[in-house]
């Protein structure tokens, strides 16, 4: 057999949470159409008869304005370093501007093969998607270049096999039965924290994250106590809602979710604190499941 680890990287929103929820039919990181919704590094285990890819979705490189900013690409950056293939992932429907540019720079410090994915090529033809592909053969090397669209699972298959070529290791990193290597609270919090942006989507910037503060399992149910973060009193009032409506459509689509993906009951109670400038203060990092900030 063959495994390996390959990255995701790129700007945000380029759809990287997307493609690796694709190729595992499965979903471990939620998506958005806001930049920056990854927060974490978060692997996603790849199986089939002979092969194990252990993909890692990386935050979206960017020009941090506060802590959290370089913490999140100093998490993309250290995960560049240990992988056997890097995706680098860029929204074919966009110029390739100067963000993509910065974010090639520092891939290849890595020194790791890079494919260049072409994301979102839904309403792009034949004849759009290969001008493309000659183009950006001009920007780099790549040692592969792949047009996909990560939301309509398109060339998803002929990705995996492109990269089981590259793959050097024998050795199963984690069983078969594993698809991530987060904890449940932290899936958790992630799909809580995911609908709250849907709901709220122009009214909710990304001063916004989510904890776990309780988690049991009684037979064939979890109750589950978790907290909307958001850095002011203004934000709160939005996230509540009028008596309370918009705390409550949160938690009933985070709970169906749930219940869904675990397979049994959920009974989740749902409230928002406010932690002015969490952003920036390490102590609130820390304790939101942020760490490493030397």
């Amino acid at each position: 057999m063959k495994s390996g680890f390959v990255g995701l990287v790129g700007r945000p929103n380029a759809g990287k949470s997307t493609l690796m929820n694709s190729i595992l039919n499965k979903k471990v990181a939620i998506t958005s159409n806001k930049p920056q919704t990854t927060r974490n590094v978060i692997q996603g285990i790849y199986n089939d008869e002979d092969t194990q890819i252990v993909f890692v979705d990386t935050p979206g490189i960017h020009k941090p304005n506060h802590k959290l900013g370089t913490f999140l690409n100093k998490e993309a950056y250290g995960s560049m370093m240990d992988v056997d293939v890097l995706l680098f992932l860029v929204d074919a429907q966009k110029p390739f501007g100067r963000g993509d540019c910065f974010v090639l720079e520092k891939i290849k410090e890595a020194k790791k093969p890079i494919f260049l994915i072409l994301n979102k090529i839904d309403t792009l033809s034949n004849e759009a998607i290969y001008a493309l592909i000659q183009q950006y053969k001009d920007i780099h090397p790549f040692d592969e270049i792949i047009p996909v669209s990560a939301l309509k699972k398109r060339n998803i298959k002929e990705l995996v096999d492109t990269i089981k070529k590259y793959l050097t290791d024998e050795v199963r990193y984690y069983d078969t039965k594993t698809i991530t290597n987060k904890p449940i609270s932290f899936l958790v919090s992630e799909i809580i924290r995911e609908k709250a942006f849907a709901l709220t989507e122009k009214e909710v910037p990304h001063s916004l994250t989510c904890i776990v503060d309780a988690m049991e399992k009684k037979n064939n149910a979890y109750f589950i106590q978790a907290s909307i973060i958001v850095d002011r009193e203004s934000l709160k009032q939005i996230l509540i809602g009028k008596n309370g409506s918009m705390i409550k459509k949160i938690g009933t689509l985070a709970r169906k979710e749930l219940e869904t993906f675990f397979n049994r009951n959920i009974y989740l109670e749902t409230r928002v604190r406010v932690v002015p400038k969490w952003r920036d203060k390490e102590k609130y990092l820390t304790e939101f499941g942020f760490h490493d900030f030397e």
